[in-house]
């Protein structure tokens, strides 16, 4: 077969390579809790008399949680339900951050937001509003003052122009929860929809208003099992005595399978770089987060890696040894080694799914890059090696046996 018949598996292969390098320069790594530290907190979904902690409304409570420490720019955070689809705890891990009570108000206030006329009747609540943000005040005397700026639906607007409209002269406060945020005389109708909220805010209680209210109110009660704050168990000089120990690593099995298998070991340790390459790459793209045991995932598929490149190379050399061409040999060696390697990533990939499954926290992120990992190693060694070995089973260097191995 001609060299030219693989340019389109060539190119498949540089343009995946590509991405994969790219999203390397580009993306930072999310450290986990065990490598950057920060806190964690445990919570209960509580029953109360306007609701029971369904699965639904859990599901609910754990995306307004999760929004809500979003939109406070904590993007590395993790939000999600512990246990079985019958667990009413919610895990929060928010590295970076320092204090837990802080994280605590955020998380544990069921955000309310409702504007409540002189009589006590309510007019707006929080599902009216369309947009909300910080902003600075124009205010005589209060250039400058962090306020907050929203914006209301259609239907809020209207109601918001009815109610302004019958209130000229009298109060209309705005509460969350039981927390009284501005108590303003309402000098004329409002029609546009448009308003600000003024209290004295610092800018960065503002934005703590800004998270509660863009996350939406918490569907369920919840009660804080526990929080606390979690040291990185790694130090900087140990991150970079793993990185060296990593590297070396990964020259001695390039040296073992070189020199054992010779040539195919040197294409080997090509298929097995462009593999680490391809894992870190996706893992950088769907925004995992690194932690010691999703390390430890991406070590043990690496070994995998090799194990696969091993069953192969071996199978190969039984077919040399029976007098088989080298084309051939490869071909059935491939053949035969398929079954092995698919059923050893299919049994490892079931254990790695059920880890996905009932785990949580970094126990569940070892269980997505093994996942991950066993997926792709089983790419590089029946299409990256295959592809190698076959280009070069082409060319005039198939004739020097003593470079292959045999």
């Amino acid at each position: 077969m001609k060299l030219k018949s693989y340019i389109g598996k060539i190119l498949f292969l540089i343009v995946v390579i590509a991405i994969a390098v790219w999203a390397i320069k580009t993306q930072e790594p999310i450290l986990g809790l065990d490598l950057k530290g920060g806190v964690h907190i445990v919570l209960e979904c509580q029953d109360t008399e306007a609701a029971k902690a369904t699965p639904e409304l859990i599901e609910s409570t754990r995306a307004v949680i999760e929004n809500r420490v979003n939109a406070l720019g904590l993007s590395e955070s993790v939000v999600q339900r512990a246990g079985g689809i019958n667990s009413r705890r919610i895990i929060v891990d928010i590295p970076g951050m320092k204090d837990p009570t802080k994280a605590e108000e955020l998380i544990g206030k069921t955000a309310l937001l409702q504007f409540k006329t002189e009589d006590g009747k309510v007019i707006l609540t929080g599902a009216d509003l369309k947009d909300v943000k910080v902003a600075l005040s124009r205010e005589t005397g209060h250039e400058g003052e962090a306020v907050i700026q929203f914006t209301l639906t259609s239907d809020g607007a209207k109601k918001f122009a009815e109610a302004t409209k019958e209130n000229v002269g009298k109060h209309i406060a705005v509460y969350l929860d039981e927390d009284l945020l501005m108590n303003p005389v309402v000098k004329e109708p409002i029609t546009d929809g448009k308003g600000i909220i003024e209290g004295g805010f610092t800018p960065e209680k503002a934005s703590e208003y800004v998270a509660l209210l863009k996350g939406g109110s918490l569907p369920l009660k919840v009660e804080i099992l526990s929080s606390e704050i979690i040291g990185p168990s790694l130090g900087e000089d140990m991150i970079k005595l793993s990185e060296k120990a990593a590297i070396l690593a990964f020259i001695l099995i390039a040296l073992y399978m070189t020199a054992y298998y010779r040539f195919m070991g040197f294409l080997a340790t090509v298929a097995l770089t462009i593999f680490l390459l391809l894992d870190f790459g996706i893992l950088l793209l769907l925004k995992a987060t690194f932690s010691l045991p999703a390390i430890a995932g991406i070590v043990l598929t690496l070994g995998m890696a090799v194990d696969a490149n091993v069953i192969i190379f071996e199978r190969i050399k039984e077919e040399i040894r029976s007098g088989k061409t080298l084309k051939t040999s490869v071909s059935l060696g491939f053949r035969k080694a398929f079954r092995t390697v698919f059923d050893s990533n299919v049994t490892t990939l079931s254990g790695a799914i059920a880890i996905i499954w009932f785990g949580t926290g970094l126990i569940k992120g070892f269980g997505i890059t093994l996942s991950l990992g066993i997926l792709i190693s089983f790419f590089s060694a029946i299409f990256v090696t295959r592809l190698l070995i076959d280009i070069f089973s082409s060319t005039s260097l198939a004739k020097y046996k003593s470079i292959f191995g045999y």
